[in-house]
Formats: structure tokens, sequence, C-alpha cells
């Protein structure tokens, strides 16, 4: 994977200045300023949300982490940033038109608690709800894999970020 800092890369949002890791999918700037992005069964846009790994999380400090009780909560962001990405995003994916904001949460692809990046844009995405109930039993099964040793952190963070339905399956914890 290729690190790339990103400061300016995409004006329409205000991003914190920092160092993320891209997921598989390539990331393609026209995306967002060109097509509008589409949600398919629950999933994201892999233009528009490839996902994004914070490169502070590493194999070798998942202890100090990821797997550390509350230490989401020290890097989430702020409900006024995702709820204005929320509204710009909602915008984006033009098949979300005329649902309620309080419809959707503005979930992180690859999850915090697989050391997703807390304020990329293209790791955060309107996700519907119930689904994005469904998807945060998921995020803790792998969260355990990955703190028990039973998967490595990359694996995780790849197959969650391409599909998280699968991803249970394709890591042989179903």
């Amino acid at each position: 994977m290729k690190k790339i800092i990103i400061a300016a890369a995409i004006p329409a949002f205000a991003l914190a200045a920092s160092a993320f890791t891209f997921a598989p999918s390539a990331f393609a700037p026209s995306a967002f300023a060109s097509s509008a992005c589409h949600s398919s069964s629950g999933l994201p846009d892999g233009h528009c949300t490839p996902g994004a790994t914070w490169s502070r999380v590493t194999q070798g400090n998942i202890h100090s982490t990821i797997c550390k009780s509350g230490w989401t909560a020290t890097v989430r962001p702020s409900e006024s940033y995702t709820e204005a990405l929320k509204r710009s995003q909602l915008r984006l994916y033009g098949d979300y038109a005329g649902s309620k904001l309080s419809s959707y949460e503005e979930d992180h692809l690859i999850p915090l608690e697989l050391g997703g990046s807390p304020t990329s844009p293209l790791n955060l995405w309107p996700e519907a709800h119930p689904t994005s109930y469904t998807k945060d039993g998921v995020e803790d099964t792998l969260n355990h894999a990955v703190c028990s040793g039973r998967v490595k952190l990359a694996p995780a963070q790849r197959d969650i970020g391409h599909n998280w339905k699968t991803a249970e399956h394709v890591l042989g914890l179903k």
C-alpha cells in the first residue's frame, strides 16, 4: 500500500493534516468532481469511498491503540465534522435523495477499531440504518480477532474495506 499525505487533495472537505494509507481501491479524485456516488446492497461506492487506514495504527502497536479499551473515543472525529461531511456526501450519493439526515450514520468503512482513518472523507460514508447496526457486529468480531492474534491487522483492514458483508468469511472467522 502506498502512503500518501493528504492536506488539500479534496478541497471540498476540511481535512486534518495527517498521513493516511489507502485501502486497495485506487483513489480517483475525479469521482468527487464529475460523477455521482452510488451505494449498492449496503456497500459504499468504491470510487467515492475506497477506505483509508491511519498510519499511526500498525500491527506493532495494536495493543496500545485499537486493542486498548476506550481508545477509539480518543480519536473519533467530532459530530460537527461528521454531520457536515454527511450532508456533503449525501449530495454526492444522489440515490439517497429525499431521505432524512437522521436515516444515515456517517460511518467509517474501515472502522476505527481496525485502524481506519478517523477523518478522511475516503473512509467515511453515509450508511443507511439499519445496515449500520449490522456492520457494527462485524467490526467487533474483526477487532477481537486482530487483538487475539487470530488475524493480522492488514488483512482485516483490506477485507472489511473491500466488502464488510463477506469479511468474516474471507478471513475464516465464520
